[in-house]
């Protein structure tokens, strides 16, 4: 029986996206990625050193304050470790902020994984801090990004070009300032995965 109404189109559930983040990620950002992934199809992947449970945190600002204060976030299960992800497996790889990429740009698996997503010219996707690893991997230079606001000296630092908008696309990488930018940042996404 036709209810007449629109049917919803379900994206392949192989299309699998690489969520990276560590303990100290940003809860919003973690979750806000996993669930809009998934409510388009996708099947999201959340990436981190180590198989376990992780460490959110929540970043705000107060009355006061000259910058962010930190909070503890959500405990979120890292679905499997960088050692055990193949690129080939997915169409992206979204790199979440908070204070997980100060550490995870050290990480030489990882670098070495995001340096493949790009070599299999895969979307690299970046939020807020996660530019952090771009810049780590080499990949910014020469490159019209945003990130969070402090932040930018980094990525000038790296041959790239701070551009002060919610979301910005350059290429294949699609990059937002904070959680903040999540409207802009996953239209941008949404309509690029969808060509």
């Amino acid at each position: 029986m036709d209810s007449g109404l629109p049917k919803l189109t379900i994206r392949n559930m192989a299309e699998k996206i690489l969520i990276v983040t560590d303990d100290a990620g940003e809860s919003y950002e973690i979750l806000y990625a996993k669930h809009r992934f998934e409510e388009a199809g996708y099947k999201s992947v959340i990436a981190a050193s180590k198989k376990k449970k992780l460490h959110g945190v929540i970043h705000d600002f107060h009355p006061g304050w000259t910058t962010y204060i930190e909070q503890p976030g959500y405990q979120i299960d890292a679905d499997i470790s960088f050692d055990k992800v193949k690129a080939k497996d997915y169409i992206g790889i979204m790199l979440i902020g908070g204070r997980a990429p100060e550490q995870l740009r050290h990480n030489a698996k990882l670098i070495r994984l995001v340096k493949e997503f790009d070599r299999q010219e895969k979307w690299l996707f970046a939020i807020c801090h996660g530019i952090q690893v771009l810049l780590a991997a080499g990949l910014c230079e020469g490159k019209k990004l945003t990130c969070y606001e402090n932040v930018r000296l980094e990525l000038k630092s790296g041959g790239g070009k701070w551009v002060n908008k919610q979301s910005v696309q350059d290429g294949r990488i699609i990059s937002a300032q904070t959680w903040g930018s999540h409207p802009e940042f996953y239209r941008d996404i949404f309509r690029n995965l969808k060509r």
